[in-house]
């Protein structure tokens, strides 16, 4: 790979926090990949900056080495891809979604780290970030199936930082508290006047609040590994402690 030549990759890159991080690494320098399930959401994104769009599906193990065959050369690997769905109690809970946000958030990253760490080596300068959640670390009542997905996905991450000790190669994970994008329709199943409860009397993090820390922890030298990152509303001290005005 040219040594100029920085390709980063960033899946659920439709909308939200992936595609705010599509446009801060093009404009930090990389060439980007935007990849997600609506690439026709991708591909107005990649128009922006001149990037490229692809399909992917990362409960899909087809699409994932798709994805891999069409990228062989990448540097930077931003596993954003993931969701919350339902806010049920565990005594309530519904198997089938439980089972979709552990293909996503968890499943889906190591697919996608595996699928593309041969070429995250080869580059000489590889990175991996995976978008984690305050969820990771915290839980809250009737959010057992996330949090626990979120738990796994921080376990993973710190098993690669060990696993890929002495290899070229950073682990970061960035764990955002209440960002306002899609994350809560998607959760309450498109009702908008649910989603937006989230979110009164706060002044809610921005996708673009996160994507600038994302593209700062990417532009470090290669010798700086920003392990993890936290980053909340100044209105949120945890995922339950929240001041509203």
């Amino acid at each position: 790979m040219s040594e100029t030549r920085r390709v980063a990759l960033v899946t659920g890159a439709s909308s939200g926090i992936g595609a705010a991080t599509v446009r801060s690494l093009a404009a930090a320098g990389f060439e980007v990949v935007a990849a997600a399930r609506r690439v026709e959401r991708c591909e107005a994104v990649a128009e922006e900056v001149g990037g490229r769009a692809l399909r992917l599906d990362v409960a899909d193990p087809d699409s994932v080495a798709e994805l891999a065959d069409a990228v062989p050369e990448v540097s930077v690997l931003i596993n954003n891809a993931g969701g919350a769905l339902g806010l049920e109690p565990v005594g309530e809970g519904d198997e089938e979604k439980w089972r979709q946000m552990y293909e996503t958030n968890v499943l889906g990253v190591m697919r996608v780290t595996k699928a593309l760490l041969p070429a995250l080596e080869e580059s000489g300068n590889g990175h991996i970030v995976v978008i984690g959640s305050v969820a990771g670390m915290e839980v809250y009542p009737g959010g057992g199936g996330y949090t626990a997905a979120k738990h796994a996905a921080n376990a993973v991450t710190r098993t690669l930082r060990l696993e890929l000790l002495g290899k070229p190669i950073r682990v970061s994970e960035v764990a955002p508290g209440m960002v306002e994008t899609e994350f809560s329709l998607v959760r309450f199943e498109g009702d908008q006047e649910k989603a937006d409860t989230v979110y009164e009397g706060t002044t809610p993090l921005s996708a673009e609040d996160v994507a600038d820390a994302i593209a700062y922890i990417g532009t470090r030298a290669p010798h700086v590994d920003v392990d993890y990152v936290s980053i909340k509303p100044t209105h949120q001290a945890t995922a339950r402690d929240v001041h509203r005005d």
